[in-house]
């Protein structure tokens, strides 16, 4: 599981040109589910993603987290995270998840990072055609390969 961490003072995601998410202070994680991702790549992604002390504290130091903040959050799911580059110009997405294993594990990771924060979280539709909207801040840009927790 691959995940680009964005720090925003606004997101919003659109499918065909109606809003279905938008939050102000927060993240916007986009989330990338490999064929072999398990129960344990999402647990251990959405604790790293909430825990991350990358939202300004009273002495303007990186020094807290989405929980800490009250932050919100938004998850979109995007394949092409897990694209290899290695040979020639086309991107190849052969170790991306197809959708009847991705879907259930984009779900699990929407409803257990819901449960640790501890209210609803923004999403995007998989599969669709979406756009995003962002007001990176600061800019802060995380990115996570739950392959490389070490």
């Amino acid at each position: 599981m691959k995940a680009v961490i964005q720090r925003v003072s606004y997101a919003s995601v659109t499918v065909d040109n109606k809003t279905i998410s938008s939050i102000e202070n927060g993240l916007l994680v986009l989330l990338g589910i490999a064929e072999n991702d398990t129960k344990e790549d999402i647990e251990w992604l959405s604790k790293k993603i909430l825990n991350l002390r990358i939202f300004n504290d009273e002495n303007e130091i990186m020094n807290k987290s989405l929980i800490e903040v009250d932050g919100d959050l938004i998850i979109v799911s995007q394949f092409t995270l897990i694209a290899s580059t290695k040979k020639g110009n086309r991107p190849s997405y052969i170790k991306a998840a197809k959708p009847e294993i991705a879907t259930p594990i984009y779900e699990q990771f929407i409803l257990h990072t819901e449960k640790a924060l501890g209210k609803k979280v923004g999403t995007g539709i998989f599969g669709a055609d979406m756009k995003i909207k962002l007001l990176n801040d600061g800019p802060v840009t995380i990115i996570i390969d739950t392959k490389n927790k070490s």
